[in-house]
């Protein structure tokens, strides 16, 4: 790019890696001329905790409690590709109460997911009333998180082969009270937001990805179907039992910050169109599958040598990862979360490699922000829906 006349004038800026906002600990070397940015470069790695390598020593049961801080709003998703991937390594079958109780819980996660990036986004182009409304909704779906799981946001509740316990009494009725209530709340934030002349002013045509960018950039989520491109894992990949419902893939076809926008707000109304059909025709039977219990334990583990004799309590039975390779993928809030995995016939994982949707999606961002106002950086990098714990694993 043709640097300015004033090329000697250029403000080399630090935004963060304190942002006061609920991104995470982002820092962006930001180069202005002026008002005008004409570089900025994203440093990664405040919040690097080493996930993979403790995936690489863990079963797969000890490592659930850990999936959850990788994108701490979607937790749900976390632990269902984590116990995605060995159950497609071991060919194990989930019955189909657990799939509804699973398709359920993924659901309510994605609106928790969705509201939270709402109120920030909102809060970062200057609007704080959204910030305090979307906290109403979400307090709602973490009480049925926890009535369902114990926890309110880091549940350890997906296990191999099904969930850890039944929902509770009662838990069904309060769910569907709060999809109905929950619809009245979209209405309310539509009315508050989507036609507000201000708010229109500082999205419409800001961040503009094409559709053939947003695939060669490998983009994923509402940053694709945004930019017109109808991709979704759940109606590519038929996972869980998303086939048995109807609902549909939310698009947009002009790729700016609004279309961006107007994707996740109408997927929240999607989602409770899943949880209600789920809801009616939730089947009995087992809520998990009883017969991995018998088979796929890891023949003679190291647990029980010598050494480890006198370790103060039995860990719990590990399943033998079969000696192959295998990338399960599904369909998070932010775009395609994968893993990557290896199994080696033990019960750790030999490779554990996390492809999150945020590290993917803030490639972009540099390109996005060039020859944009400084006040358009906030803009951009919120309707891209980062969480650091996720880009930075």
């Amino acid at each position: 790019m043709n640097l300015s006349a004033t090329e000697k004038d250029l403000m080399i800026v630090n935004m963060g890696p304190h942002h006061p906002s609920m991104h995470g600990v982002l820092r962006l070397i930001v180069t202005l001329d002026g008002e005008d940015v004409v570089n900025c470069e994203p440093i990664l790695g405040y919040l690097h905790r080493g996930m993979e390598k403790i995936a690489e020593n863990r079963t797969i049961i000890q490592y659930l409690p850990y999936v959850t801080r990788w994108d701490y709003l979607a937790t749900m998703f976390t632990e269902a590709i984590t116990v995605n991937g060995p159950e497609q390594l071991g060919n194990i079958q989930v019955p189909q109460r657990a799939s509804y109780i699973r398709v359920i819980m993924l659901e309510l996660s994605r609106i928790a997911s969705h509201l939270l990036w709402l109120g920030p986004f909102m809060a970062d182009i200057g609007a704080q009333t959204p910030f305090f409304y979307i906290f109403r909704e979400r307090e709602l779906v973490y009480d049925l998180f926890e009535a369902a799981t114990g926890m309110r946001m880091m549940h350890n509740y997906f296990r191999i082969g099904g969930v850890a316990a039944d929902l509770p009494y009662g838990w069904i009725d309060k769910c569907l009270d709060f999809c109905d209530y929950f619809l009245t709340g979209i209405v309310e934030y539509q009315k508050l937001i989507t036609r507000n002349p201000i708010f229109l002013e500082r999205v419409e045509g800001i961040g503009v990805i094409g559709g053939e960018e947003a695939i060669n950039w490998g983009l994923s989520g509402p940053m694709l179907r945004a930019s017109g491109i109808k991709w979704d894992l759940r109606k590519v990949d038929h996972y869980e039992c998303y086939d048995e419902f109807d609902w549909e893939i939310q698009w947009q076809k002009e790729g700016d910050s609004l279309a961006r926008y107007l994707v996740r707000i109408s997927e929240m109304t999607e989602s409770i169109k899943i949880i209600q059909q789920a809801l009616e025709g939730i089947p009995g039977g087992p809520y998990e599958n009883l017969e991995i219990r018998c088979f796929d334990r890891e023949r003679d583990p190291e647990w029980n040598d010598f050494e480890y004799r006198f370790i103060s309590k039995k860990p719990s039975p590990t399943f033998e990862l079969p000696r192959q390779e295998l990338y399960a993928r599904m369909e998070a809030p932010k775009g395609e979360l994968g893993i990557f995995l290896i199994g080696d016939q033990s019960g750790f994982p030999w490779r554990w490699k996390i492809r999150p949707p945020g590290f993917i999606n803030l490639q972009i961002l540099p390109q996005l922000v060039k020859r944009m106002k400084l006040a358009d950086i906030m803009t951009i990098l919120g309707s891209i829906d980062i969480i650091m714990g996720e880009v930075d694993r």
